[in-house]
């Protein structure tokens, strides 16, 4: 008998949240923090980058009822992370889910399993995170269960419901909302710090000369 869980979803991320992580890199944040990157080799289908609040989904089998119902939670700003319970080859993502998705106005989807019809999903304009691409898919007449809105495992990285996702063409990152506010101010600062780095090494001259407390 199929058992789908749907709990209530958290909070949208502050908005001022979702603007300062405008302005940071995964890559930065992996300099300062080793826990919350969704790994696996997952990897933008497209170049982009996006930020926003997750909405979990513990996906398994060849179920696409699952993931329907998750789109039909969605809200302005939210993060579609699915983890693929059974870790196999079936991709639960394709151009009707994609633009089920951006109609709803959420910012992305991260997959730690394949994607299908990528060329519909790059239509559709909605980032998506995934490990690969499988020309085998779920359908909606295989109905086996799932679970929204609860703790999942994505990629190796634990994602609660209502995490901030931090998603670019280096990875994605994920972390409670204090966490990633913390995370993100300390970031833009070793930014600052980098960029003034890259110009010192572009004038010719050596690492061991940099001033961290120079002028810019």
């Amino acid at each position: 008998m199929q058992d789908y869980r749907v709990n209530a979803r958290s909070p949208s991320l502050p908005l001022e949240l979702v603007n300062l992580l405008g302005l940071v890199e995964t890559a930065t944040i992996g300099h300062i923090e080793h826990l919350g990157f969704v790994g696996d080799n997952v990897r933008p289908v497209v170049p982009a980058r996006a930020a926003g609040s997750a909405v979990t989904v513990a996906a398994p089998g060849r179920d696409g009822t699952i993931i329907y119902r998750a789109v039909d939670l969605l809200m302005p700003g939210d993060f579609l992370v699915i983890a693929r319970v059974d870790r196999d080859d079936i991709a639960c993502v394709g151009g009707g889910v994609a633009t089920a998705v951006k109609a709803k106005g959420a910012h992305g989807i991260v997959i730690d399993g394949p994607c299908t019809d990528t060329d519909e999903i790059a239509a559709a304009g909605i980032p998506v995170w995934c490990r690969g691409v499988s020309a085998k898919t779920t359908n909606r007449a295989f109905q086996v269960g799932g679970s929204i809105n609860v703790p999942i495992a994505c990629g190796g990285a634990a994602v609660l419901p209502g995490y901030a996702v931090l998603a670019d063409n280096e990875g994605v990152f994920v972390a409670d909302v204090e966490r990633m506010r913390q995370l993100a101010e300390a970031a833009i600062i070793r930014q600052e710090r980098s960029s003034r780095v890259r110009s010192h090494l572009a004038s010719g001259q050596s690492i061991f000369n940099f001033n961290p407390e120079a002028n810019p």
